[in-house]
């Protein structure tokens, strides 16, 4: 049976105390903090056994063309600061992807065998790439461990917490607004490419039906997600008409 992560990840905005929606950290705070995180990914092949690129290099090749053809998008802030570097997960119990603050991006080979097409992918790393686009995820991190504790990792003071901060990251739980924001922004990014812009909502199509884990029901209902991306990709004009079926095979023929 898979694992089922549907609220992925994203990690950056800090919420000051007494300030809602500032940011206490700088876009090179994110940066490090991400920095520091995917090297203890890295180091964590237990939790996180990631595979090399030497090991599926051409599942990387495609991946990365995905990835590059989203960021080719105008909307995203931090397209040229971010690193929005990308590794694959080898769990193909898992569904999910997950990015780390400043852009170090995840992908389970879960996620990947169980979409159809390239634009669902697509759909699914526009949502990710909001979560850091937007700084969503220090956000959570910080409502979880507070300030000072994140301060401590980014000098280096706490490398405990840096691996728990690490273990933790494809589960983060994210608001029900920065859910809905990324799920609209991953229709905006796809809009610019020639993506179906309601990729993303096939994901939740596909798990109709399916037993939702207990810890996503503080998110939006996968039916209210899926009528709220079709909706906004009809609003803005965006096509719908799948576009990378050809070649998504090519992806799933790289796996290991």
């Amino acid at each position: 049976m898979h694992k089922l992560f549907v609220a992925t990840l994203g990690v950056a905005s800090l919420a000051s105390v007494g300030c809602a929606n500032a940011n206490l950290f700088t876009v090179e705070d994110d940066i490090e903090l991400g920095q520091q995180l995917s090297d203890e990914i890295a180091a964590s092949p237990d939790d996180y056994p990631v595979i090399a690129r030497a090991d599926a290099p051409d599942a990387y090749t495609e991946l990365e063309r995905i990835k590059n053809s989203v960021l080719s998008s105008d909307d995203i802030v931090y397209r040229d600061e971010f690193a929005w570097e990308l590794k694959i997960i080898d769990d193909d119990e898992t569904l999910n992807a997950f990015a780390a603050p400043g852009g170090f991006m995840y992908v389970y080979t879960g996620l990947i065998r169980f979409l159809d097409r390239e634009d669902d992918l697509a759909g699914v790393l526009g949502h990710e790439i909001a979560h850091a686009d937007r700084r969503h995820s220090t956000e959570q991190l910080t409502k979880a461990y507070g300030i000072s504790a994140l301060i401590a990792v980014l000098l280096g003071d706490d490398p405990g917490l840096l691996a728990e901060l690490a273990a933790g990251l494809a589960s983060l739980q994210f608001s029900r607004t920065d859910e809905s924001e990324a799920d609209a922004w991953s229709v905006r990014y796809l809009c610019d490419t020639d993506y179906a812009a309601n990729g993303a909502a096939e994901f939740f199509r596909k798990l109709d039906g399916a037993s939702v884990p207990a810890f996503l029901s503080t998110h939006p209902n996968p039916e209210n997600r899926v009528e709220a991306i079709d909706a906004l990709a009809l609003e803005l004009g965006c096509s719908t008409e799948a576009y990378g079926e050809g070649r998504y095979q090519q992806l799933l023929d790289g796996l290991p």
